[in-house]
């Protein structure tokens, strides 16, 4: 069957014969074996056509046979084992002992008791640590990849698992490399295999391989899964997928290796050791105290142990890892996926947001609506959309025939070179698959009745646009018969200041004139024009050669700004946060849509990419906090731009959605790349992704992201002063030689409570809206400053004064009772859940955020009541806890004294929010100046 292929821009015929169904071990071929193969042969091995793809029963038949072209990830652990495990704690395995200890003394009450809190203990750590994993398996799977592929002689997108081996692949500028696939057409192709080679410049690809080097990690006519494309086009043959790629090979040997924690995580490992270390010395000088004192040795060594369980945070890191997850996962409901979780910690300090335009700031929704020719003619467009609905409506058009006609002509030359210099497709449904700005070209072509009119030509070469030269230039020739001459002919469109570089000749009443300053000042004067509406201009021009081109004219694109951008940008320059402007387009578009948005302020000063060049280090340093537009700019100003903020203290987000962003994404704090128009190498490089492409969404996830720190916070000050009153109270009764007022299963249960439900619905507290309106916050903060150590110390003191004064009530006749072990365990336990009503929120009321806002701190709060009830009445639980029921006199009177912490607390927040003590408030903060943030 003949075959049309592309080499480097040159047709040829191959005529590859469909054979035999082949076994399954030779439908796939290594990358060495398929890059010596010429590509006929690698199609004959692999059965496949290169322009009809495969059939879609026999890709099915074939990923029936070698499975999803995806990772296959190590066998896990059964759940079972997962749970044994948790008992491999060495705290654990202390109180193991302890109740084989009591087995052999012959008290087996004890140890049954000590058994029950163990499964009850290891049970809370295993759901926390499954809960975790779970979580951020999740957040895997939130951004599938995906690509375009050739099936029965038709271009479809899919995602890239359904690959198999002979389909037929389409690569783009930006798109990531879905398998490893033997090239057959190049269009100045490069790919970015730094991830293989470690080497940062791309490789240029090609149809055929060269021997000059024999040695090379990677070959010239191989697309490697994984890699990233930086610039061009092509097709491949895929060769090999999943496991089988050579991505895969270095899959494999990455499994054997663990991701390193996080470093929040890292700093929570800091402090669970630090305090595992005090708890240790406070917990065994209080059983060398208590033996000294002459009490059994066996209560104290049980009383030790289960304070250590208790006192010792060792379910920290877990739950906060569960917190972030849990936010990660929220955040991405409102549309912004977070790839690395230290992104939520950083996104707090971000006080400064360098932000593209077209598409981020504005809806990416291109429509053509005005057309200026070189000769003066006008042309208002109609109607939006990719779709012919509108039209092309000359302006000032005469009833002369002939000069209706030369108009008509000159607007068809301008939209000519915009249908012929695209590499969009619009379906007959009205979707793009392509860029919003080529659609929009194509779309103004429909209306004008001539979107056939690239057929006329046959491309024969492409020099794609990037972002230096600013223009895109194709070499093609007519499919005319009467074009016997075989004249080839350029177009080319970009930015008209660059266009106008190319052209030697301007198009002028049907006659072709020399170019001089008088036409580039009007042709100049007419894009200011456009640019000052808020359009974005695009020049046209055709020729023999890119020596000598013919100016055409230009037409302007209208990108309506998206929907409340210009809150969010009031809110973020409300709270010191500076939004910065950072575009390729020209000044007059640049400066008109930043105004609109409220970027553009009458103190702040907009810079060219010219005049960045030409400033040094020091002066940019300077001035880059007065400036709020950066236009007509480059990958590598960029990039500057980042870093002259950074050097000034600032904490950097920026936004991009090309592969021009990468380097600026990858240098920024944290970089922010678009779900929908973002190529694959801008989501590779970026940190956080947008998926609605919405500037606003950058407010919800800074929004979510101080939410979650916040959170952090109040659960580490509910689980720190839960455990300082614990290790206080033991250490101050038996230094003052009283009884144990709480015995080795009271003190288990409690632990319980630090660790199980109400400690973790403080990890889901709803976000409070008033915290996009803080300043940001500094990144040197410490997670534990002085006001969380405060805070903690006096909920701390509250539970131990209070808890010592209902058991010395209790103990007036000098002998401990079940009676008084119950009312003080009972005391401590509803002391914490008062507390954890009170750490939902560090300076805001619990009426102010409201009861019912968390669903799930209700529900963890009443639980652990119903439990705390049945160990007091439900006489099975009571002979385990060793306590005895109370009566309801007994539960308003330690009703009325536990509340005491939340009260307490509530005060201390009113006297924070209004004078004369607003100097010690959080909120007093809001007013500092962006110089004292930075």
């Amino acid at each position: 069957m003949p075959l049309g292929i592309k080499k480097n821009g040159t047709e040829e015929k191959l005529n590859v014969p469909r054979e035999e169904k082949l076994h399954s071990e030779e439908m796939w071929l290594p990358s060495v074996e398929a890059s010596s193969l010429d590509v006929e042969d690698v199609a004959r091995k692999l059965d496949t056509n290169f322009l009809t793809g495969l059939s879609w029963a026999e890709a099915e038949r074939r990923k029936s046979m070698f499975g999803a072209n995806e990772f296959v990830v190590k066998n896990e652990d059964p759940i079972w084992r997962k749970y044994m495990e948790q008992f491999q704690n060495p705290l654990i395995l202390l109180l193991l002992g302890s109740a084989f200890v009591s087995i052999c003394m012959k008290q087996f009450d004890d140890a049954v008791s000590i058994t029950v809190a163990i499964l009850i203990v290891v049970t809370v750590a295993f759901v926390q640590e499954y809960r975790s994993e779970k979580s951020l398996e999740a957040l895997t799977k939130l951004i599938p990849p995906s690509c375009h592929c050739i099936r029965e002689s038709k271009v479809h997108s899919f995602y890239a698992r359904d690959l198999v081996p002979g389909d037929v692949v389409l690569l783009n500028l930006g798109a990531q490399v879905p398998a490893d696939l033997r090239l057959f057409e190049t269009i100045e192709l490069s790919i970015d295999e730094s991830s293989f080679t470690g080497e940062t410049e791309p490789v240029t690809k090609q149809t055929k391989r060269r021997k000059t080097d024999e040695n090379k990690s990677t070959w010239e006519t191989m697309a490697y899964m994984g890699t990233l494309v930086r610039c061009g086009s092509g097709k491949g043959i895929v060769v090999s997928t999943g496991d089988r790629s050579d991505f895969g090979q270095m899959f494999r040997l990455m499994q054997a290796v663990e991701s390193p924690k996080t470093p929040l995580q890292e700093s929570m490992d800091t402090l669970g050791k630090h305090l595992s270390y005090i708890s240790f010395g406070i917990i065994g000088f209080i059983m060398l105290a208590g033996w000294l004192q002459g009490k059994p040795l066996l209560d104290m060594f049980n009383i030790g142990v289960s304070l250590a369980v208790a006192a010792i945070p060792e379910g920290l890191p877990i739950v906060v890892t569960v917190t972030l997850a849990l936010g990660v996962t929220r955040m991405a409901k409102r549309n912004a996926i977070v790839k690395k979780i230290p992104t939520v910690e950083t996104l707090g300090c971000v006080n400064v947001i360098c932000s593209d335009k077209t598409g981020t700031l504005t809806k990416n929704e291109m429509t053509v609506t005005n057309i200026v020719t070189s000769d003066g003619w006008r042309a208002h467009v109609t109607g939006s959309g990719y779709n012919n609905v509108g039209a092309v409506q000359i302006q000032d058009i005469s009833s002369d025939s002939e000069t209706a006609l030369m108009a008509r002509s000159s607007i068809y030359n301008v939209l000519e070179v915009g249908c012929v210099c695209n590499n969009a497709a619009i379906s007959p449904e009205g979707s793009l698959r392509g860029q919003p700005t080529e659609g929009a070209l194509l779309a103004a072509a429909m209306k004008y009745g001539m979107l056939a009119c690239s057929s006329n030509y046959h491309r024969l070469q492409e020099y794609p646009f990037n972002s230096e030269m600013k223009i895109m230039t194709v070499r093609c020739m007519p499919r005319s018969a009467h074009n016997e001459s075989r004249q080839e002919i350029f177009f080319s469109k970009g930015a008209i200041e660059k266009i106008l570089q190319y052209c030697s000749k301007i198009h002028y009443q049907g006659r072709c004139l020399p170019i001089n300053m008088d036409h580039q000042q009007r042709v100049l004067g007419e894009a200011r024009q456009l640019a000052t509406q808020g359009l974005r201009v695009i020049g046209m021009a055709r020729g023999d050669s890119m020596e000598a081109m013919e100016f055409l004219g230009m037409v302007g694109l209208h990108d309506p700004p998206r929907p409340q951008v210009r809150q969010a940008v009031d809110i973020f320059h409300g709270t010191g946060v500076q939004v910065v402007m950072v575009t390729g387009d020209a000044m007059e578009t640049a400066v008109s849509i930043a105004e609109l948005l409220g970027i553009y302020r009458p103190n702040s000063t907009v810079v060219s990419g010219e005049q960045l060049d030409a400033m040094a280090d020091d002066e940019l340093k300077d001035r880059v906090m007065e400036v709020s537009v950066f236009y007509r700019v480059t990958p590598r100003q960029k990039l500057r731009i980042v870093q002259a903020f950074q050097s000034v203290g600032a904490v950097v987000a920026m936004t991009g959605d090309g592969v021009n962003d990468c380097v600026a994404l990858k240098a920024a704090h944290i970089g922010i790349a678009m779900g929908k128009n973002g190529t694959d190498v801008s989501k590779e490089a970026a940190d956080m992704i947008l998926v609605d492409d919405d500037f606003y969404t950058i407010m919800a996830a800074v929004e979510e992201g101080k939410g979650i720190f916040y959170n952090i916070r109040n659960f580490i000050r509910f689980q720190l002063s839960t455990s300082i009153a614990a290790l206080s109270l033991i250490t101050i009764t038996t230094l003052a030689g009283l009884p144990n007022p709480l015995n080795a299963m009271q003190i288990l249960w409690i632990n319980i409570l630090m660790d199980g439900p109400p400690a973790q619905s403080l990890g889901v507290e709803p976000v409070d809206k008033d915290v996009i309106r803080q300043p940001p916050r500094s990144s040197k903060q410490s997670m534990i400053d002085r006001s969380l150590i405060a805070n903690v110390l006096l909920s701390a003191a509250i539970i131990v004064l209070g808890t010592l004064f209902v058991f010395q009530r209790e103990l007036q006749d000098n002998k401990l009772t079940p009676r008084d072990t119950t009312m003080t365990f009972t005391c401590f336990v509803l002391f914490d859940l008062f507390n954890a009503l009170s750490c939902r929120s560090q300076d805001k009321s619990v009426l102010e955020i409201g009861l019912g806002t968390n669903r799930l701190f209700i529900a963890a709060v009443l639980l652990s009541l119903c439990g705390q009830l049945l160990v007091i009445f439900f006489p099975p639980l009571q002979w385990v806890f060793q306590t005895e029921a109370l009566h309801f006199q007994d539960l308003a009177f330690l009703t009325a004294i536990t509340s005491s912490v939340l009260i307490v607390s509530e005060l201390k927040k009113w006297i924070q929010r209004h004078p004369p003590f607003r100097l010690f408030s959080p909120a007093v903060n809001r007013g500092r100046s962006r110089s004292d943030l930075i």
